[in-house]
């Protein structure tokens, strides 16, 4: 599905969220002014480190947490005046596995679209459940699940409502292969349905693989929120591996100028260089290793990955 135009987004922000704080009694800021809209049929991934602020941000927009101040407006519904019409549209799979005991899984789900006044609907419910590799399981008491099934069964109650926006907190922290496979599989269908997805994950790989864009935040804070293929271009850069014929002890004093590393044992040079740079400096640099009596083995260009660029930002 392709990504809405610059104008689509600035109509039809189907979640805006207006300098949002929240401060905890304890005195902790979780969210720091943050100001983000989510459009409509994307794929947004939140990335950041334990104790962030991504849950809390998310807790905040589906009303579960009363933000210190700031505001947040969900299909054109304030998420606290309007609660009840804002949560209609929010499917929301929560990090910790929240699920009764004795409850089976089909009473589990049809209560839980009841709740939200859908009418009944047995076959969008089993077709949910044969999506999840549930249905098999539809009679089974909760208590007697795996953890991973009872993961699925998370996912099946967020959606069971047939809501316009998902989220996912951490949805695969811990679950087997297969599960998310099919997670992802769901995701893919949604998108194309039109579902608005918002991911929070540590799975950094995952991000890179399915998001439209990617936010970075830290320390409560928005550190940036881009299109992914942007802000890989943007802030991702490129090495140049030079693998020598010979390995070096160190690095010629004719090359200091390309600040160049050293590595793999002293096998090759590594030059790193702005893919945004009209002179990238390569050819200079391949001259300069001749003339320093350097014989070249292969060369290799290494991109730099999402994890890469993360790592930077949080670090800065």
């Amino acid at each position: 599905m392709p990504c809405p135009t610059k104008e689509f987004r600035i109509m039809n922000p189907i979640v805006s969220i207006n300098k949002l704080c929240k401060t905890y009694a304890s005195g902790h800021q979780a969210l720091n002014s943050v100001s983000l809209d989510i459009y409509e049929g994307e794929i947004l991934a939140l990335l950041g480190p334990n104790g962030a602020g991504k849950t809390t941000l998310i807790s905040a927009i589906c009303g579960i947490v009363s933000p210190t101040s700031g505001s947040v407006t969900i299909g054109g519904y304030d998420n606290l005046r309007q609660f009840r019409k804002a949560r209609e549209l929010i499917g929301l799979v929560p990090q910790e596995l929240t699920l009764g005991a004795f409850e089976t899984v089909w009473n589990t789900i049809n209560f839980s679209r009841g709740l939200f006044g859908k009418k009944k609907n047995t076959h969008y419910l089993e077709q949910l459940l044969k999506d999840l590799s549930l249905f098999d399981k539809r009679d089974s008491e909760l208590r007697t699940l795996s953890g991973g099934m009872k993961r699925r069964v998370l996912i099946a109650k967020a959606l069971s409502h047939e809501p316009r926006i998902l989220f996912l907190d951490e949805p695969t922290a811990g679950v087997d292969v297969e599960l998310r496979k099919d997670m992802w599989n769901m995701v893919a269908r949604l998108r194309k349905s039109g579902v608005t997805i918002i991911l929070t994950t540590h799975y950094i790989e995952e991000a890179e693989s399915i998001a439209d864009r990617v936010g970075v935040i830290n320390n409560g804070e928005l550190l940036l929120v881009e299109q992914k293929q942007s802000l890989m271009q943007n802030l991702g850069k490129k090495q140049l591996i030079i693998e020598l014929r010979e390995t070096i002890d160190s690095i010629p004093a004719s090359l200091n100028h390309y600040a160049l590393d050293l590595v793999n044992e002293g096998q090759c040079l590594a030059y790193t260089y702005d893919t945004l740079s009209k002179q990238t400096g390569i050819t200079a640099l391949l001259q300069a290793i001749s003339a320093a009596g350097l014989s070249l083995r292969d060369l290799h260009v290494k991109q730099s990955s999402l994890e890469d660029i993360f790592v930077d930002l949080v670090k800065s």
